[in-house]
């Protein structure tokens, strides 16, 4: 319990005291907005990596390599956990904003950062909304800033780390009218910090794995048809790997 008082005061104690810093930066992206995405996401990062460390999470990342640095993209993961945000900030390089729903928005000081955070907010139930978000990370991503992306809708509490949700879709909606590739994600070990024992925050070893970008236009006419299940079965095969699964001891998870 120790762990989870500690990190939500963290939390807590930097959002009230962070009101200056939030003026400051409003101040500097008058002038400079690159600049003041820049800062942002170094205080960001500098609180993850205080919350992670208190948190006693270990990280391993794979794949780094398949991530391009000339240009933004399409991160495409999994979703177990909150810690699945920190860990993503805290690996890729660049600026990268992660696709929140909308009612983090109304959060006070929270989606101010959020929003320094380069994060999108989607009204899943308004399709109008859902479409100017989709167009905003469309934007974003051709001015440089990557966008991540969790097809499955929310957090995903199976058993089995394998048995995704089915993507939307839709989700990679950005990828196909930018033409920005396309990273699949596949990430072990956040929900066994958090939420598989709430609301106690224990020590975790997560292993984050990038894989080869997919480019949409390239893919088969079938595969092109569906792009969301293609992706989803891609990640789906990394966190097998990952776990080190057979088909057998994968339906072991399902009982």
């Amino acid at each position: 319990m120790i762990r989870f008082i500690f990190v939500a005061a963290t939390i807590v104690l930097f959002l009230i005291f962070s009101i200056p810093v939030i003026l400051y930066l409003w101040l500097t992206g008058k002038k400079n907005p690159g600049l003041r995405d820049e800062k942002s996401i170094a205080v960001i990062r500098g609180v993850f990596k205080t919350i992670l460390f208190m948190a006693g999470v270990k990280i391993t990342v794979k794949g780094k390599e398949n991530i391009p640095t000339d240009r933004a993209v399409l991160y495409v993961g999994n979703h177990r956990s909150y810690f699945d945000i920190l860990v993503g900030y805290m690996t890729v390089p660049g600026l990268m904003g992660f696709v929140a729903k909308k009612e983090m928005e109304k959060i006070p000081l929270l989606s101010i950062w959020m929003k320094y955070g380069n994060c999108l907010f989607l009204d899943r139930k308004n399709l109008k909304e859902g479409l100017k978000t989709i167009l905003k990370g469309i934007e974003q991503v051709k001015s440089g800033i990557s966008v991540w992306i969790f097809p499955e809708g929310t957090r995903n509490r199976n058993q089995n780390p394998t048995d995704l949700l089915s993507f939307k879709e839709g989700s990679l909606k950005i990828a196909e009218k930018s033409g920005c590739p396309v990273i699949p994600v596949a990430m072990t070990g956040t929900a066994e910090v958090f939420e598989q024992h709430l609301p106690f925050i224990r020590p975790s070893h997560v292993t984050i794995e990038f894989g080869e970008p997919i480019y949409l236009k390239e893919l088969e006419p079938e595969l092109r048809k569906f792009p969301g299940a293609y992706t989803e079965k891609r990640i789906k095969d990394m966190l097998r790997e990952q776990l080190g699964l057979d088909n057998s001891q994968e339906s072991s998870y399902n009982g």
